[in-house]
């Protein structure tokens, strides 16, 4: 490769929505060293998702969006898709196509092989064998995946459950072809004019200092399980005398369906409110006091980093690489998925120990500061970019 020949990179991602794929790619576009030249493209939230466009404009990234290139499977969109990503890669001529997460990564790498790209990398954000599926389209998705991997020069986990899940567990490829960077997010706002933040945040909400606040913030999906977080809501009513409020946090497809039962919950004297998807997140999470997340399955959510950054503690199950992104029982509680009697007594435990909050709260900082700052996803991704460069000689 030439000394001043920029190494291109066309990087390609499902949809602009919010999610922990998205800010991957769009801070690897924003900040990968001068030698590099990035083109971001990527298809357009759903109509129940909020647009994260606005993300990529903050950072001073331009990306191209695909309107066909959609999160479900549709044989004309898709060939449409892919029809486009490879006029792109002919126009573009990257030195590496490198995909993020199922979709883009099926349309993404076909379009790259097809078009002889010298170097195709792939990024599982999560992955959709378990509880995404029947049965029958799962092994059709597994089947997929494990002959795109064959001829992907190199893949990535975003942790080391993962990618014994991936090579071990669903024999996708070879454990030595897959590189472990975790996810990398900008999380300095987080951890930054918190107590400014929080009188803002529980102003605008009217809440007392005595409320305690406990947020969910997630697509509204059915892998997200909403409805363990709201059998909390109804059992701790009748366990404790203390005032808790509830944030429901994110759209989607389960919008309505949730709206239904969280009526139900008001009509009980429960505080639980609905607020769509909130871009200043970080305000935000100033003024919560804990957090949950109640998902089926995921991949690295990025509601359980922010909230450790942030300083809040957590009540989570234990599901996908979950545990590889916290300190458990130092940031937060794990649970089992289908225990929800344990989901619930920790829960309350926090609710009713305010020192145990304040403990939890000032390790979280410490925790992720260095492991999933964007930086050292930078520095990461780099050096694996060069070590695919060298053993193409290129």
């Amino acid at each position: 490769m030439s000394d001043t020949k920029k190494i291109k990179i066309l990087r390609i991602i499902n949809r602009f929505n919010i999610g922990g794929p998205v800010y991957n790619a769009i801070l690897l576009s924003a900040y990968m060293p001068e030698e590099y030249d990035t083109l971001l493209i990527g298809g357009l939230p759903e109509k129940n998702e909020e647009n994260s466009t606005y993300i990529a404009e903050k950072y001073g990234v331009n990306p191209l969006l695909i309107s066909e290139m959609q999160r479900e499977p549709n044989f004309k969109n898709d060939r449409k898709a892919l029809k486009k990503i490879k006029e792109i890669i002919l126009a573009y001529q990257p030195d590496i196509v490198h995909t993020h997460a199922s979709k883009a990564g099926a349309l993404g790498r076909k379009a790259a092989f097809d078009c002889s790209v010298p170097i195709v990398v792939h990024t599982y954000h999560g992955h959709v064998f378990h509880s995404y599926f029947n049965w029958w389209k799962t092994t059709l998705f597994q089947a997929i995946e494990k002959r795109l991997a064959k001829k992907t020069t190199g893949i990535i986990a975003i942790s080391e459950l993962q990618k014994n899940d991936l090579a071990l567990k669903y024999k996708i490829c070879k454990p030595e072809k897959i590189e472990i960077i975790n996810l990398g997010l900008d999380l300095g706002p987080f951890n930054e004019n918190k107590s400014d933040n929080r009188d803002k945040t529980r102003a605008e909400f009217g809440l007392h200092d005595s409320e305690i606040a406990i947020a969910i913030v997630g697509r509204l999906a059915p892998i997200k399980n909403h409805d363990l977080f709201l059998k909390c809501a109804s059992v701790i009513h009748e366990k404790t005398v203390k005032k808790v409020v509830y944030f429901i946090v994110g759209g989607g497809e389960e919008f309505t369906s949730i709206e239904e039962k969280v009526n139900a919950l008001k009509a009980k004297g429960i505080d639980i409110r609905m607020t769509s998807w909130i871009k200043d997140i970080n305000t935000f999470n100033a003024g919560m006091d804990i957090l949950c997340l109640t998902s089926k399955n995921e991949g690295t959510p990025v509601s359980l980093i922010e909230a450790q950054a942030a300083g809040i503690p957590f009540v989570s199950t234990k599901v996908g690489g979950i545990k590889d992104i916290v300190s458990e029982n130092n940031t937060g509680y794990l649970v089992d998925l289908n225990d929800s009697d344990a989901f619930i007594e920790k829960l309350l435990h926090l609710i009713e120990n305010e020192n145990k909050r304040q403990e939890m709260s000032q390790k979280g900082w410490s925790f992720v500061q260095e492991k999933f700052q964007y930086k050292t996803l930078i520095a990461k991704t780099d050096s694996y970019y060069k070590f695919l460069l060298n053993q193409k000689n290129l």
